[in-house]
């Protein structure tokens, strides 16, 4: 019998494991695995780490970022997809639908078991770091061209999760690179950015959901992923979505701001976030904080 998935999903730094690695993907909190670019060369290549991985640790989830356009992190020997925006000006919602599909099946083929993909942000122009990965600006159109993008990638048999909740396409700052701050209020934001969410939820095309990395002031003080008003009042409350919640990176500079150095990020993440809750690390070399991490994992195994 396989043992239970933990909350936490870690990610790791080239392209075969090391014992360190190994030793991470066995503790008991660890439940899933995220790629990046750097740990891709070919199809045969990610064929037999993901072999390796699932020798290590058979029930862990496999993930990666692979939404087309600028976010692809397995391009040779994939097909390239295009940006959300460019296929939704251009594409039936038959194309969206085998776009999804495809997208699905290559990474399936593999042995990835999903991608953190569609992106529900309405493109605005303000955003730094959504842009084109977004279908279209208006949100009250966006389900339009994300509902048959997902209705492929179910009917290839993988899970979606939107991203980023409430919506992350009115701020300008990058939340990789510092804390974003949204001023509007809640009923604003509910009847704009939030709306292909919302849309999405009530329409049962959401399996997951990853809150956006942004602190909206005259809302909550917490950024989105720490806040228990609105993944638990909001989110699992007043939408009614019974889903996965899975963290953006906890790595990502606007997180490191807000919890790390504040030297509360342990005692936020017990306090506010709920079981199911996955939490991405990048291990980068710039990364501020891998003795954290893994101290607190190896000294605390069922403290979540």
């Amino acid at each position: 019998m396989s043992a239970p998935l933990g909350p936490v999903m870690v990610d790791i730094e080239g392209l075969e494991l090391t014992d360190a690695d190994c030793e991470l993907l066995r503790h008991p909190l660890v439940g899933g695995l995220i790629f990046f670019a750097r740990n891709y060369r070919d199809r045969a290549q990610l064929q037999g780490l993901i072999a390796d991985i699932r020798a290590v640790r058979p029930e862990i989830l496999v993930a990666v970022d692979q939404e087309g356009g600028r976010v692809q992190r397995f391009r040779c020997e994939f097909t390239r997809l295009p940006s959300m925006q460019v296929l939704a000006a251009k594409a039936s919602e038959e194309q969206l639908q085998d776009v999804g599909w495809l997208l699905a099946t290559e990474l399936l083929a593999v042995g990835v078991d999903f991608s953190f993909a569609p992106v529900l942000d309405a493109d605005d122009q303000h955003s730094r770091v959504i842009g084109d990965r977004s279908f279209c600006a208006d949100p009250k159109r966006l389900e339009l061209f994300a509902r048959p993008f997902m209705r492929g990638m179910h009917e290839a048999g993988m899970a979606t999760t939107g991203k980023h909740f409430p919506g992350h396409g009115h701020v300008l700052e990058d939340s990789h690179v510092e804390l974003p701050e949204d001023k509007r209020s809640l009923e604003q934001v509910m009847e704009s950015d939030a709306l292909p969410f919302v849309d999405c939820i009530a329409s049962s095309q959401l399996d997951a959901i990853m809150p956006a990395h942004i602190r909206f002031v005259n809302i909550d003080s917490q950024p989105v992923g720490f806040s228990r008003y609105w993944l638990q009042d909001i989110l699992r409350g007043r939408l009614g979505f019974g889903g996965v919640i899975f963290s953006d990176d906890l790595s990502m500079e606007g997180l490191v701001l807000q919890a790390v150095m504040e030297g509360e990020f342990v005692q936020r993440w017990r306090r506010d976030v709920i079981w199911g809750l996955f939490v991405t690390t990048e291990t980068a070399p710039w990364r501020r904080w891998p003795p954290c991490r893994i101290t607190y994992l190896r000294e605390n195994p069922a403290s979540v």
